[in-house]
């Protein structure tokens, strides 16, 4: 079970993502957004929506480089392990309480108001529970890491992301032995990335990057106003302003 959850299945997870993300978007393109409701009830959506992404994409990129980057960079510039840890206690523990607040208030407004229940779909409530879950599941973590100060537990999922993107085949080893709750953390997160290009998180990947080579120029339409009782007449200029 440990091979084939820690082994085979990150593979099938990242497989689906990307491919799954490339189809949707070819196919599907019109239904590439996040399906904003903000019209249909603005409170707690600004206050919840900023809680929510700012701690998400915190505890996203804090994962993302204490996962990734190479031990040997730390032990180069003479990081301990003992500090990654608490540094990671600390920030991840910050990114969840904001993320938690945030995504509590999300989901109490799309299931309390009748207007916003009326108008979501089982994937959109589903995602946003799965997710309050993943970042439960994390915030547990944060009392076992309390124990393993040393970095060592730290250290093997380190190793076994690494290995998964170098294609170890003995990744799942480094991870065999550890704790149910960092084992849960991370099949969940593995589920979700399955899901990704299924549900409204594929807004996520919208960054826009196009804009960066689009034209300098760009056509408006200005009217001019004329005498009075007679309507006025467009003129088109040529604008230098990027953007709408």
């Amino acid at each position: 079970m440990n091979f084939w959850l820690f082994q085979i299945y990150p593979y099938i997870a990242l497989t689906v993502l990307f491919l799954g993300s490339l189809a949707r978007y070819e196919r599907d393109p019109f239904t590439w957004k996040s399906g904003s409701s903000q019209l249909l009830r603005r409170k707690q959506l600004i206050i919840g929506s900023v809680l929510f992404h700012v701690g998400v994409l915190i505890i996203f990129f804090g994962h993302l480089g204490g996962l990734l980057t190479p031990i040997w960079i730390f032990e180069a510039f003479d990081i301990s392990h003992t500090f990654k840890q608490w540094l990671a206690i600390i920030v991840g523990g910050f990114g969840a309480v904001l993320a938690l607040t945030g995504g509590a208030m999300l989901l109490h407004r799309r299931l309390v108001d009748p207007r916003i229940r009326a108008t979501s779909t089982f994937w959109d409530v589903a995602i946003l529970i799965l997710l309050l879950a993943q970042l439960v599941l994390g915030a547990l973590t944060i009392f076992v890491s309390l124990q393993h100060l040393d970095g060592g537990e730290m250290v093997n999922f380190m190793n076994w992301a690494q290995g998964i993107f170098t294609f170890r085949t003995d990744a799942w080893l480094f991870v065999e032995n550890s704790n149910i709750l960092f084992k849960l953390h991370v099949f969940l997160g593995l589920t979700i990335f399955l899901l990704f290009p299924f549900t409204r998180l594929v807004h996520m990947l919208s960054a826009p990057v196009r804009f960066l080579w689009r034209p300098g120029y760009q056509i408006v339409r200005a009217r001019q106003r004329g005498p009075k009782n007679q309507p006025s007449s467009p003129n088109i200029r040529r604008s230098r302003r990027k953007g709408i």
